[in-house]
């Protein structure tokens, strides 16, 4: 299987290249060159399959035989030797609860996959694989996670100072060894766009292996997948057959709605998707208007959702024919992805009430991304009533506990591996959002190792 860039189909390279490098040089984002439906016998016995088996299958269908049967069903193994269990709110709403990995947040899926990915093909002959990664919030604990103490890889994590949450910042900054953290003075944009610079730096390039962790790197979104199909599966044993399933998808950067809709390419019966936004919402500005503008992110209570540029709006894009480099999206493509997918915005008044709604109606305790996603479901349904809907749960609640206590006015449980986080000492070095200063910082320290 070889991959091209969103910003030149004609531009391929193989898995290795694709996961090392992150982004191509053009500065597109890498896609699979066939997305082939799964065959039939696959979801005959679908309702039967392990979520590792599921998660093989898949892996095969998207990346070829590039990697050995053994090898790649140990990485998938490792990658999912945790639950996504669907848990039923009524008939017509269910939430897929991702947050029961390392990091409690549904970003282990993609860590722990590319890791092992990136462990398969490295060469530690050639020096360390220096990971670059900017966090809005979940993304560089999973990633801290996945990669924690990994030979040969260093991990350089960008995050916005101030704005992710105290248990979040732990995550990032307490575990040393291969694992560091940059205080950025900005936005997540700000630390994107850093990170997306260095790949395209010719002199960064050539003095240093780097790669990139965040949901542009094309491993990120594979696992990914996985948890759609193994919704569904669960749907089936639990007799919702036949009934058209909708997946609404809280979302920043779109990695996650991006990996939905190449599940249903590989052949996912998914009747909608619903894109739920806070008030960041440019997927949900260009889909009632038809004109894509990104703006500068703004602060919000789900914070891992505050993304004024979301890099894989791209891919969403090319899935439906358009070739990023060409300008704004062709209205055929806006067509076809307004028919697939519907956007809502919500700000903070309406998430706290969404979480106080759950608690009240259903018992359930709903993070503040997931509450965004519960008023985007029910504002969808209110015209679509006969549909099953899946709300992505994609952290645990106690990762914004200050927050979560604050609207319920009750204590939230606390996993004990979160908990402990707390009286670990945070080591993080502050940095202005330039890129000149960042690019300093990488070649005078060339990252110590732990």
């Amino acid at each position: 299987m070889k991959f091209y860039s969103t910003n030149d189909p004609d531009h391929r390279v193989d898995l290795q290249e694709a996961i090392f490098r992150g982004l191509p040089a053009d500065n597109g984002l890498y896609m699979p060159e066939r997305i082939d439906p799964l065959p039939d016998a696959f979801f005959a016995e679908l309702s039967n399959l392990s979520f590792a088996e599921i998660g093989y299958r898949i892996s095969r269908q998207l990346l070829g035989d590039t990697i050995p049967e053994n090898d790649l069903r140990r990485i998938v193994a490792e990658t999912v030797n945790f639950p996504a269990p669907v848990i039923r709110l009524d008939e017509r709403t269910y939430v897929l609860e991702l947050f029961h990995g390392p990091s409690l947040a549904f970003k282990d899926f993609g860590a722990r996959f590319m890791s092992r990915l990136m462990q398969h093909f490295n060469d530690e002959s050639q020096g360390d694989l220096i990971i670059l990664v900017a966090t809005s919030g979940d993304t560089g604990g999973a990633v801290a996670a996945g990669f924690f103490d990994t030979p040969g890889i260093q991990v350089v994590i960008l995050y916005p100072s101030g704005k992710v949450s105290d248990l979040q910042e732990k995550q990032l900054t307490t575990l040393g060894k291969n694992i560091h953290a940059l205080e950025i003075d900005g936005s997540f944009d700000d630390c994107q766009a850093m990170v997306k610079h260095a790949f395209l730096d010719g002199e960064l390039r050539s003095k240093l292996r780097l790669s990139s962790a965040n949901s542009i790197n094309i491993s990120r979104l594979i696992p990914q997948t996985f948890y759609y199909f193994e919704a569904y599966k669960q749907l089936l044993q639990s007799g919702g057959e036949g009934v058209p399933m909708v997946f609404c998808v809280p979302s920043g950067n779109f990695g996650n709605l991006t990996a939905g809709l190449i599940a249903q390419r590989l052949g996912l019966p998914v009747h909608h998707f619903i894109a739920a936004t806070n008030a960041n919402d440019v997927v949900p500005r260009y889909l009632a208007s038809g004109e894509y503008r990104t703006a500068p992110s703004v602060p919000t209570l789900s914070n891992a959702m505050d993304v004024g540029a979301p890099s894989n709006f791209a891919r969403m894009a090319n899935l439906f024919g358009q070739i990023w480099g060409k300008g704004q999206p062709m209205p055929a493509v806006h067509a076809e992805l307004a028919r697939h997918v519907s956007g809502y915005a919500f700000d903070d008044a309406a998430t706290e009430t969404a979480v106080r709604t759950v608690k009240e109606e259903y018992g359930y305790t709903i993070d503040p991304h997931g509450a965004v996603g519960y008023l985007a479901l029910k504002e969808w349904q209110k015209g679509h009533p006969d549909t099953r809907g899946v709300i992505l749960e994609t952290a645990h609640p106690s990762k914004f506990l200050p927050d979560m206590r604050r609207i319920l006015q009750d204590e939230i449980e606390v996993p004990e591996r979160l908990a402990e986080l707390a009286n670990r000492q945070k080591v993080a070095q502050q940095m202005p959002a330039r890129f000149a200063t960042f690019k300093e910082w990488l070649l005078t320290r060339s990252v110590e190792k732990g």
